[in-house]
């Protein structure tokens, strides 16, 4: 394409694994919850303790991973996470085709799935930072980014047509596939990947699975980045089953409509991504970052406010289109500037820390949100989370430069 920066052949194939993984997940997106509801009959309580303990316990069984990961090889684990994740998918079909499938099984391939999830992206993260020259890590981030939104507008709705006509596992099958197809992707890149200066290192101690947080918290400016974007996570997801239950049970929305209402704006993350490299450029990372930033968070409030109707509904797209917009925009930014000022040594005990935290920050969240919920009703506590995150700006770096010699060095260790 004329104007498009070529990042080389062996990011086109890390891409290309990274799509079709994404458009895989895509598809199969809801599909443990239908499975459950369908095919198991598990009632409200049982699939919200399916999507928060799947997402919590995996969080947690992903801790080691960062560290074990750290001066390995990060393309072979991005591999072996790969097929762990096809390999635990792929029993869903095959006790189903037995008659074997139970809730404890969804819950464990769902924990196997999201420890999987957490170790990949740190090691992925990492592997790209070897991989693209610092210039060309936000272009290749917003690739990420629209790529991820494109599959979100996509995928879903592809995914509810194959499951009425072809059964609840043909999604899980397709998602399954996916990361079989990603991991002969990155085994394609090919090339020699350089093995850490402390490959050979003794073994990582007990002390070593927190490296990663003391590194974020004694950094000036990604500790706030951190805190700023496990709250904002955590609110804006704990907010998404209130709006459900709100639209579809309260005022009386198809279940088409809701999906339509959620679904169009995600083309508002394909067009958010594609303006962060040019308003970078023009504006400068941290005014893009600190701008956006405080944008995003003003839109999820709107959505206490949903009437039934078409205006309703074009509320909620109004919102949701503002909201995926700004975080589509500063996704890839943030994940730029972590991937800059982040120690060498540390990458993937970084990212890892940082996912975890956000899977547990969101698991906790949403059940607090379910008990504020139970107690006020959806309405107003979509509009507490929206209060709430009004004042997460707040949280956003004030300083212009980054110190060197505090911060970031008292977070390595130099002494």
């Amino acid at each position: 394409m004329k104007g498009r920066r070529a990042l080389g052949r062996r990011f086109g194939w890390l891409w290309a694994a990274f799509a079709v993984s994404s458009y895989g997940t895509g598809f199969g997106f809801g599909a443990f919850p239908l499975i459950a509801i369908l095919v198991l009959h598990s009632g409200p309580t049982q699939v919200a303790a399916l999507a928060a303990a799947g997402r919590a316990v995996g969080a947690v069984v992903a801790v080691p991973l960062g560290p074990w990961m750290e001066f390995r090889r990060k393309r072979p684990v991005m591999i072996a996470m790969d097929l762990i994740r096809f390999a635990a998918l792929m029993t869903v079909p095959v006790a189903f085709a037995f008659g074997g499938l139970s809730f404890a099984q969804l819950l464990v391939v769902s924990v196997v799935v999201a420890a999987a999830d957490i170790a990949f992206k740190a090691a992925s993260g990492a592997y790209l930072k070897s991989l693209v020259p610092p210039e060309d890590l936000l272009v290749a981030n917003g690739r990420f980014e629209s790529t991820t939104w494109t599959s979100i507008v996509v995928g879903p709705p592809l995914g509810g047509a194959a499951i009425g006509m072809f059964g609840p596992v043909t999604t899980v099958i397709a998602d399954a596939v996916s990361y079989l197809l990603s991991a002969l992707g990155i085994r394609a890149i090919g090339g020699t990947e350089a093995r850490s200066a402390r490959a050979a290192a003794p073994r990582l101690r007990a002390g070593d699975l927190l490296e990663g947080w003391r590194y974020i918290l004694g950094h000036r400016t990604l500790r706030p980045l951190f805190l700023n974007s496990i709250v904002v996570n955590g609110l804006i997801m704990a907010s998404e089953p209130l709006i459900a239950v709100l639209m579809l049970s309260r005022l009386g929305f198809a279940p088409w409509q809701y999906g339509l209402a959620f679904a169009a704006p995600c083309i508002g993350g394909l067009i958010g991504s594609r303006m962060a490299h040019p308003l970078v450029a023009r504006f400068g990372q941290r005014k893009v970052m600190l701008t956006v930033g405080a944008l995003r968070a003003c839109w999820p409030i709107g959505l206490a406010f949903v009437q039934p109707g078409v205006p309703g509904i074009v509320l909620v797209i109004a919102v949701q289109l503002g909201l995926v917009t700004c975080c589509g925009l500063f996704n890839p930014v943030l994940a730029t500037y972590r991937l800059e000022h982040s120690d060498p040594e540390r990458v993937a005990r970084t990212l890892s820390a940082w996912s975890v935290s956000s899977s547990l920050s969101i698991a906790a969240l949403t059940a607090v949100w379910g008990v504020i919920a139970a107690v006020t009703g959806p309405r107003i506590a979509i509009a507490i989370a929206g209060v709430v995150l009004l004042a997460t700006p707040l949280l956003l770096p004030r300083r212009e430069k980054e110190p060197r010699n505090a911060g970031e060095q008292a977070a390595a260790g130099i002494t």
